[in-house]
């Protein structure tokens, strides 16, 4: 079975923070992300303190913070390494309890 890919609006609003290059690094980082979800060669850390999230290298400074599972890849944010690590671990993806979406 295919991974589903989703691309939050986190994800796009952290963008708008970055400058032009940090927005291309991100978006190339993420589309290399969709096109190779299985075995792309991006360096996945997981954080150790955000719970089922991962950081993955876009330059030495900038990082995408994602949450992957089996069945899915979801791109939440982009920024500087210690910007990206605090926001990740400044939040949690939980599957809401009625509808079931993915809700930060």
């Amino acid at each position: 079975m295919a991974q589903r890919f989703y691309i939050t609006d986190t994800f796009k609003d952290s963008l708008a923070r970055l400058s032009r290059d940090d927005q291309k690094r991100a978006k190339l980082t993420a589309m290399d992300m969709q096109m190779q979800t299985a075995a792309y060669g991006l360096r996945l850390h997981r954080i150790t303190r955000a719970q089922d999230m991962w950081s993955a290298r876009a330059s030495d400074d900038l990082r995408v913070i994602v949450h992957k599972d089996d069945s899915a890849f979801v791109i939440l944010y982009a920024g500087h390494h210690d910007d990206a690590y605090q926001w990740a671990e400044r939040r949690k993806l939980l599957k809401h309890p009625d509808c079931q979406s993915m809700q930060l």
